[in-house]
């Protein structure tokens, strides 16, 4: 079978949801044919997928263009929505006959619409994977403006037109969707490397490691203006070339992401569904940037809050760094047992039970 991912290039939490599928479906199917269609770096989808896989670096949309991870542009975000749909007919049979040259025998796609629509036009069966809608975010964020009904009628349309929309938990209500199947977390599991991490920082008994993690929309918080608390040592990106002698490059320490995640005291980022979906997964505990004007954060926060340990931070303690308080909540907190990620085994036979109705190889 011929598998053809298209995946938007909002942060990194859409490939982090299909890559854990994908990985599934290779272990029910090696000789999986994969191509997967996108404009983020192939370097960390190839870190996150298991195998070889065909590279188109082309994305069918874009979510919401961002001034950083926690500040929507609104105005540039609601234009580019309009020039997306201006001539909307025309780019949906471009993507179509694209996707015939292509010929997959599936589409999974995460979730760019553009993509479900021409699927629909070139008669390629499709899934859709997510937990949140383009149109859902769209009509809150910009269902006040009078092209919003026009726009929302396409994309509604097109994420309809998909056989399934798998959400898994915990995601967006979509009741404007009448193909929504709810499925389990969708999460990696990591191996916990804390006493070698510990060991290689020469970490004292009382120091706390602590991860910050931005997520994928390139953000740097100023920690040059942060005080220096002697019982944490933080983990930072390398681009943030941190000269702080309590922090040290992630890179540095040359091990998968999913490892350290599970290996630290604490994680700093924000409520996107691949952090949340990780931490609880993995035990760890979350501190998250609160963002209230996105609109899958109620939901995310609602869960990882039932479910995890964590302490929402305002963002302009984050900017002077007092973490510490949050910190101490999540670390007061009982520690509850991880949730397993039942959903990576769901998605991958129900997108296989997908293939086999469809007749195709």
């Amino acid at each position: 079978m011929h598998l053809l991912v298209a995946l938007s290039p909002h942060g990194f939490g859409h490939a982090a949801q299909a890559s854990v599928v994908l990985n599934a479906l290779r272990r029910r199917q090696p000789d999986l044919r994969v191509t997967v269609q996108t404009s983020l770096p192939r370097a960390f989808l190839a870190g996150r997928i298991d195998g070889g896989f065909d590279y188109v670096p082309r994305a069918t949309d874009f979510g919401l263009l961002m001034h950083s991870a926690l500040h929507i542009d609104m105005e540039a975000s609601a234009a580019r929505y309009r020039q997306q749909h201006r001539d909307w007919e025309h780019r949906v049979s471009a993507e179509a006959a694209a996707m015939e040259a292509l010929a997959p025998d599936l589409l999974l796609a995460d979730v760019p619409y553009l993509s479900l629509a021409a699927a629909g036009r070139a008669g390629v069966p499709a899934v859709a994977l997510c937990s949140l809608n383009w149109a859902g975010v769209y009509r809150q964020l910009f269902g006040h403006r009078p092209e919003a009904p026009a726009i929302l009628d396409q994309m509604e349309a097109a994420y309809n037109a998909a056989r399934l929309f798998l959400c898994p938990e915990p995601s967006m209500p979509m009741p404007e969707l009448s193909n929504v199947r709810a499925i389990g977390p969708l999460a990696r599991v990591g191996r916990d490397c804390r006493d070698a991490i510990r060991s290689r920082l020469e970490l004292s008994h009382g120091q706390r490691l602590v991860l910050l993690a931005p997520g994928g929309v390139p953000t740097r918080s100023p920690m040059e203006r942060w005080p220096v608390t002697e019982d944490v040592h933080w983990l930072v990106p390398a681009a943030w070339e941190s000269r702080r002698p309590d922090t040290t490059d992630l890179e540095s320490l040359q091990m998968d992401f999913i490892d350290v995640l599970r290996s630290v005291d604490a994680l700093v980022g924000k409520c996107g569904y691949g952090t949340v979906a990780e931490c609880v997964c993995n035990g760890t505990p979350m501190v998250y940037a609160a963002r209230p004007d996105w609109p899958e954060e109620p939901y995310l926060a609602d869960w990882l809050t039932r479910h995890g340990r964590c302490a929402p931070l305002e963002r302009d303690a984050l900017e002077e760094g007092r973490v510490g308080p949050a910190l101490a909540r999540c670390w007061e907190q009982p520690s509850p047992a991880p949730v397993a990620p039942t959903g990576v085994d769901e998605a991958a036979r129900l997108i296989l039970a997908q293939r086999e109705r469809s007749g195709r190889a």
